[in-house]
């Protein structure tokens, strides 16, 4: 157990002796003693480690003896914080520890020679509870590192690992300061959800770290996904199963590209770069894209194109971001933390909505089907799903291949990577449907719908290309 005790030791010799005499003879160890001429000239903070029972004897025996500066249950915190090194970056950081009543008992800085310089800053803080909300306020600021805190607090336990978790993710990502913000608040979220059904913070958090960690490992040279391909008559379709993220299909012909779906928008650039490697002149032919449902792991190439075929529901949740306003998923308060942090890891921006074509024709028919459309020479048929995964989902149907976006998943078919990863989002939204037993019907009728003859495109997972 750590305890830090703040004591008033009076202006004469041998004062100091005596109380570590107290402590020592107790057996305990002084982890650090510091010193805060804010309070008293006379006062010390003593950290010390032991067992509980001798840490309480100890406090009693420091209290008798006059020892004592007031009894608390404080905590001290090590810091440190990361500022551009420039005039006045200090002084809002000291302004907002006063504002918090916070009183210093250590202060380090030194130069190093670059454009930053870190304050390392022991605070003793008299309320855990305080420290979110401070947190959120001082890595407005400047970046913040918890270096040492005392473990045994369980609101300090959770507040560290969100702000620990953020700035590790900040460094993995390259996230702003502005995004750092809304990383730590909306972990919070999740964890104060996951605590609600009795949910370890330890795994919330690790899964939250994971998820980061995992982003950011296939970028670059290390972004190195699973590609297949069956050709047709008139048509090649090519299926890049990426580590993290959605299926991404290009149904290559004499026209151009149609992609349906599109992966993660942080492997924007290894995408291009692979996809000029797999065709030629890929970027001066015609593209479109087709979008199975509106969850951003796959909407990652929206800036590529042009032209994106939507239903009515997309396109309403699309204007609803483009309004920076919640989407489907935002509204729905398990999901909407989750969501926001996938945003800020994965980079993504919403389309352009002068780019979304909405497929729907209002033609009443009793299969289905709510709209069709011929593009580069190929006839697709166009069926919404019952909103179970997604609200906004649907089926495309070219020939006898379905692209099921979410709707089917095929998990036996996993790279190793996909399932590392695709095991985190059922934990942190407690479900990836937005209805559980709608997202159950609406799977065992599409599965009834197929036959051993039918190709299918799973949204995550290999596709099925059937028995031919």
């Amino acid at each position: 157990m750590k305890k830090t005790f703040i004591t008033k030791i009076p202006d004469q010799p041998g004062s100091f002796l005596k109380t570590v005499k107290i402590i020592s003879d107790l057996g305990l160890n002084i982890t650090r003693v510091s010193y805060n001429n804010s309070i008293d000239t006379n006062t010390l903070f003593i950290e010390v480690t032991g067992e509980s029972e001798e840490i309480n004897h100890a406090y009693e025996m420091l209290k008798h003896d006059g020892f004592l500066f007031k009894e608390d249950n404080g905590n001290v915190i090590l810091m440190e914080f990361k500022m551009l090194d420039k005039p006045g970056v200090l002084l809002p950081i000291l302004e907002l520890i006063h504002q918090y009543n916070f009183n210093i008992s250590y202060i380090s800085s030194q130069e190093n020679s670059t454009s930053y310089q870190y304050f390392r800053m022991a605070l003793y803080i008299d309320n855990p509870y305080k420290v979110d909300e401070f947190l959120k306020s001082v890595t407005s600021l400047c970046e913040v590192r918890i270096i040492t805190y005392d473990k045994t607090e369980k609101n300090l336990d959770n507040t560290v690992f969100y702000i620990s978790f953020a700035n590790g993710a900040a460094k993995k990502l390259d996230l702003d300061k502005e995004n750092i913000s809304e990383l730590i608040s909306n972990s919070n979220l999740v964890m104060q959800i996951l605590e609600g059904k009795n949910r370890s913070p330890y795994k919330t958090f690790e899964y939250i770290a994971k998820f980061a960690d995992l982003l950011s490992r296939y970028r670059g040279l290390n972004f190195s996904p699973r590609i297949t391909s069956k050709c047709f008559n008139d048509y090649t379709i090519h299926c890049i199963e990426s580590e993290c993220g959605s299926n991404i299909y290009i149904i290559e012909n004499e026209e151009g590209y149609i992609f349906v779906d599109s992966g993660f928008a942080l492997y924007r650039d290894e995408m291009v770069k692979l996809l000029s490697v797999m065709f030629d002149n890929f970027m001066f032919k015609k593209r479109v894209l087709i979008i199975t449902h509106p969850d951003i792991d796959h909407l990652g190439l929206v800036s590529l194109f042009d032209t994106i075929y939507v239903n009515q529901l997309m396109y309403e949740n699309f204007q609803l971001e483009n309004e920076q306003r919640p989407n489907f998923r935002e509204q729905y308060r398990e999901h909407e933390p989750y969501v926001k942090i996938s945003k800020i890891l994965s980079k993504y921006t919403p389309p352009k909505m002068e780019t979304l074509t909405v497929v729907d024709d209002h033609i009443e028919r009793t299969d289905g089907m709510i709209g069709e459309a011929d593009i580069h020479h190929l006839h697709f048929q166009f069926y919404n799903g019952n909103g179970g995964h997604s609200k906004g989902e649907m089926i495309i149907s070219l020939d006898n291949i379905v692209f099921t976006g979410d709707i089917l998943v095929n998990p036996a078919g996993y790279t190793n990577e996909q399932r590392e990863f695709n095991e985190l989002a059922p934990y942190l939204m407690s479900s990836v449907n937005m209805n559980s037993k709608l997202a159950r019907k609406e799977r065992e009728m599409t599965e009834k719908s197929l036959t051993d003859d039918t190709i299918v495109c799973y949204g995550h997972g290999a596709p099925y290309w059937g028995t031919h």
